[in-house]
């Protein structure tokens, strides 16, 4: 007897959100976008965008709100530390419409965690949080991140960023994994350009991209196939290797 039908996994979109004048001037290199990016494609959270803002409450506003409407989850990284410059807890009380003050649990943890007289003032900066925000647990240095709504907002130190992750992406839902198949063509992408598209054409349900590169010199071609669908990958990627093969043999 056949087992019955399960419903297919649910889509799950997400945005990544860059806060920080020193990111937009080149000063410091951000390390954080790849690694949410891959992360989330692993565990079945397709990004669909990436905007970096600076440290300009307005503009922290404008994209917050724009991004939390648009998509499931909004991951924010930079701005929560102990500086005058370090906006993005206010901005986010902002874009929510609630106040902000000293969190008791925030509190807590930074008191457990500075030995006696060392909290000054800028620490209790981090502590901080906008009304209604859920905690984000900080292994590395305490200070927590938090999440309001479907903002879930974290450093941007990459190693403390990647703790908070892990402790954000335990608690949401996740969707149905997307899976990849790169084909490699050794042959510059113009060459495959009319056939590839009339693959696509036939398989409109993967996304078929092609990314050329270099190899011994001489042009050749990444063909990269997505889907959900295990089985139409896999004939779609049969397809893009039998034109390969067949040109390759009419050009021998």
């Amino acid at each position: 007897m056949a087992e019955p039908a399960t419903e297919a996994a649910p889509v799950v979109t997400a945005a990544i959100l860059v806060i920080g004048d020193e990111i937009l001037s080149g000063r410091t290199k951000d390390k954080n976008i790849g690694y949410i990016a891959e992360y989330c494609t692993n565990i079945g959270v397709d990004i669909r965008e990436v905007r970096i803002v600076p440290d300009i409450e307005e503009e922290i506003v404008a994209a917050v709100n724009a991004l939390r409407a648009r998509y499931d989850h909004v991951f924010s990284t930079g701005g929560i530390g102990p500086t005058h410059d370090d906006i993005t807890a206010d901005s986010m009380a902002a874009a929510f419409g609630v106040a902000i003050d000293h969190d008791p649990r925030a509190v807590a943890i930074l008191t457990d965690h500075y030995p006696p007289g060392q909290l000054n003032e800028a620490r209790m900066r981090m502590a901080r949080i906008p009304a209604g925000a859920d905690l984000i647990l900080n292994k590395v240095s305490k200070a927590p991140g938090f999440t309001l709504g479907n903002v879930h907002v974290m450093a941007g130190v990459p190693a403390i960023m990647q703790a908070m992750f892990d402790e954000v992406t335990a608690k949401i839902p996740t969707g149905a994994k997307m899976l990849s198949r790169t084909v490699p063509v050794g042959m510059g992408e113009g060459r495959i350009a009319s056939q590839l598209g009339a693959i696509q054409a036939d398989y409109p349900d993967v996304s078929i991209g092609s990314y050329p590169k270099m190899l011994d010199g001489a042009f050749a071609t990444d063909v990269v196939l997505r889907s959900r669908d295990a089985g139409r990958l896999e004939q779609a990627a049969l397809a893009v290797e039998k034109m390969v093969a067949a040109m390759m043999q009419a050009n021998s």
